[in-house]
């Protein structure tokens, strides 16, 4: 989250913090309905204290501090938190039975904690907290006229809970900072949003310096699009920015531990996953009598191209070859459009990841004939092959605009701005998040 927002966040983890234990309380009431004793409450508070935590951190992991998830309407919010609490209170249930140190094992307490938690930690964000006042937007005034500047301005002055609205946009011409006082005086903003990659921005700083006395924040217009939006602003990618930004691994650590969950995660979701295979193969066949399994050409790290199987969902394969008219003339199957809304078709590709042709996390692979096409049209598309494509990712999370069974080059560039976003930010923390997110739209049907 921008820094300028932030207390904010310290709010919502401290309410949040606040509302677990409240639940707990509740939850011990409602499991015997009556007041729970003083020794049993703290009996419970002391190993779920620990846990209130790991919790917080899982909020933090599907994205419940960060900008995006504040500005949510209540329905998203829900989803989110639905699922949060669900992963939380599976830790709760994997924590008391592996470490039963505590003399409890709260199975119907878990139950009903997580209907209360959820209530409770949904009616403290939607309802509570816009009391507090935290979450009138302040006014904020805008410097600058690229692209970028245009959709952050759309979006804060959009959003259900935006942290600022725009007052006032000033192209950056003539006397900046002249202009800048008057619109001050006009609207008495809390923030400034600079584009301070554009030169005359850059130029008339020194005098925009000033208006720090005044107690007003800076916020660089990258950055913020950045918070804002989940992708990399593609009118600032240039060879420095992927310099700067961009390299093969992210730290010593993070490869080597990725790929470690990649085969774990390979091996138990696989293993439990063959039960469905039969059952799956027999609905395929069943459809239109054609094989249950499709291998498909992709494009992989350094370009190399593999074979990724896959549940067939779709009338035939044409490897992506799809013409000059640039669509697929084949269709998706009634038994196909069923697999594809619950990702059952992906089930086979758990074997792409364990031989490390995939992995959990990354950009979406693509045919190598749209690959082909996509690097002439696409500056720096190759930049995504540095990497494993993965399963999901940021762009299949948050860019709903894909063009599937289709050459679009339009779409593949806004696809791309939110592969290199993960390319600059990728971590365990971002992939579990991008996991939880997943999950979340599976079963939620969502906006991630």
């Amino acid at each position: 989250m921008t820094p300028a927002f932030r207390p904010r966040t310290l709010i919502l983890f401290l309410g949040d913090l606040f509302f677990f234990l409240f639940a707990l309380f509740i939850s011990l009431y409602l499991r015997v309905l009556e007041l729970p004793s003083r020794e049993l409450f703290i009996a419970h508070v002391i190993p779920f204290s620990l846990l209130f935590i790991v919790w917080v951190g899982i909020f933090f992991i599907a994205g419940l501090y960060e900008s995006r998830s504040i500005m949510l309407q209540r329905r998203a919010l829900s989803g989110s938190l639905l699922v949060a609490q669900s992963v939380n209170v599976v830790i709760a249930a994997l924590f008391f039975f592996f470490i039963p140190l505590f003399g409890i094992a709260p199975k119907t307490l878990l139950v009903i904690y997580l209907a209360v938690s959820f209530l409770f930690v949904f009616f403290w964000r939607t309802f509570l907290f816009p009391v507090l006042g935290l979450q009138k937007a302040e006014n904020a005034i805008v410097v600058g006229d690229s692209d970028e500047i245009i959709e952050i301005t759309s979006a804060l002055n959009a959003a259900h809970r935006a942290p600022a609205r725009v007052a006032a946009v000033i192209e950056p011409e003539g006397s900046v900072a002249s202009i800048v006082s008057i619109a001050i005086s006009t609207y008495k903003p809390r923030f400034i949003i600079a584009d301070f990659n554009d030169a005359r921005v850059s130029a008339a700083f020194p005098e925009l310096y000033n208006f720090l006395r005044q107690g007003i924040r800076f916020l660089d217009s990258a950055t913020l699009y950045e918070d804002v939006f989940g992708r990399a602003p593609l009118s600032l990618v240039d060879e420095t920015w992927i310099a700067r930004n961009i390299s093969r691994s992210a730290h010593v650590l993070y490869d080597p531990l990725k790929r470690f969950i990649d085969i774990v995660g390979a091996v138990v979701i696989g293993t439990l996953s063959l039960v469905l295979y039969p059952l799956i193969a027999l609905a395929i066949w069943l459809d239109d009598g054609g094989a249950p399994f499709v291998a498909l050409d992709r494009v992989g790290q350094g370009g190399h191209v593999f074979k990724m199987y896959k549940f067939r969902t779709m009338s035939g394969n044409d490897q992506g070859n799809y013409g000059s008219s640039g669509m697929s003339k084949l269709r998706v199957t009634r038994v196909g459009a069923y697999l594809r809304t619950w990702r059952l078709d992906e089930f086979p590709q758990l074997w792409n990841v364990l031989m490390g042709q995939l992995s959990f996390i990354g950009p979406r692979p693509e045919t190598p004939a749209l690959v082909a096409t996509y690097e002439r049209e696409i500056p720096f598309y190759s930049v995504r092959h540095l990497i494993k494509p993965g399963l999901s990712g940021s762009a299949q999370l948050y860019y709903h605009g894909d063009p599937h069974h289709a050459a679009d080059v339009s779409a593949t560039k806004m696809k791309l701005s939110y592969d290199l976003f993960y390319f600059k930010h990728r971590s365990l923390t971002l992939d579990l998040s991008i996991f939880l997110k997943t999950v979340r739209r599976i079963f939620i049907k969502g906006n991630a």
